[in-house]
């Protein structure tokens, strides 16, 4: 059996830059196990596999160890694969997730906007388990749905935080954000998530929806723009609607190809 497979560079307007994801379009589904281990075997942060139902994308993701609930550089890489290479005819792609409910990815141009559900966040106590995993101290935590949020006081500390990976993995969560005020941009940030499979991701759709709420009612603006300080970078124009959020940004081919199973 051949299944094609694409790997998108998202969130950069440039090949090696932004987060590389791979995407699977099938027929049918595969076992669990079968897409798990292809999620494995192409170790990036997130492998999306989708099936057309209807006028809908029926959308997975899975990083290198465990099927995710939200992906968002995955999601944008999915629908820049319908939208160049699936002869889609309109300007949206409209998804469905098992674990998120319906997403949809807009394209203007070059730019695709992702519209996700916003997180609800709450702020929790600086513990011990989530300060050990970092050289700087955080001025506060917050949590969200999956993931913890820490803010720090400037975008030099998010550069130079120095993660200890043994101690995140013990935090009980999907991954940690760190986030500063930007000094070109409205914010930045890092995700680290070891407990799920990816140390650091380059950039982090999924990680903008708490961040989006936090950013904006600080700020007090719904329009934002912001920058993920990995190593390979990604650039994002974010949005923040009453129950929802909008991230914007670009995407690059890389390969395509066959898996041969």
């Amino acid at each position: 059996m051949n299944i094609d497979i694409y790997q998108i560079d998202a969130f950069t307007d440039k090949v090696f830059g932004g987060n590389p994801a791979a995407v699977c379009p099938l027929k049918k589904w595969l076992k669990d196990e079968v897409m798990q281990n292809i999620a494995a075997e192409n170790n990036l942060a997130e492998t999306a596999f989708y099936i057309k139902d209807g006028d809908k994308y029926v959308l997975r993701w899975f990083t290198p160890t465990v099927e995710v609930d939200l992906c968002g550089h995955a999601t944008l890489a999915a629908a820049f694969v319908i939208f160049n290479f699936e002869k889609h005819s309109n300007q949206t792609v409209e998804f469905y997730s098992p674990r998120s409910g319906n997403l949809s990815v807009m394209k203007n141009d070059d730019l695709y906007t992702l519209n996700f559900p916003k997180d609800t966040l709450e702020e929790v106590q600086l513990t011990k388990d989530l300060t050990d995993g970092f050289t700087l101290k955080p001025e506060k935590a917050l949590k969200g749905k999956t993931d913890y949020i820490l803010v720090y006081a400037n975008e030099d500390e998010i550069k130079n935080i120095e993660p200890r990976f043994s101690e995140i993995t013990k935090v009980n969560c999907r991954g940690i954000i760190v986030t500063a005020r930007g000094r070109e941009v409205d914010f930045v940030s890092r995700f680290f998530a070891p407990q799920s499979g990816v140390n650091e991701d380059p950039v982090t759709g999924s990680a903008h929806t708490s961040l989006i709420p936090y950013w904006s009612n600080r700020l007090n603006k719904n329009e934002l723009s912001a920058i993920q300080l990995s190593k390979r970078q990604g650039f994002l124009k974010c949005k923040q609607l009453e129950h929802r959020v909008e991230i914007s940004g670009k995407a690059q081919l890389y390969l395509k190809g066959k898996i041969v199973l």
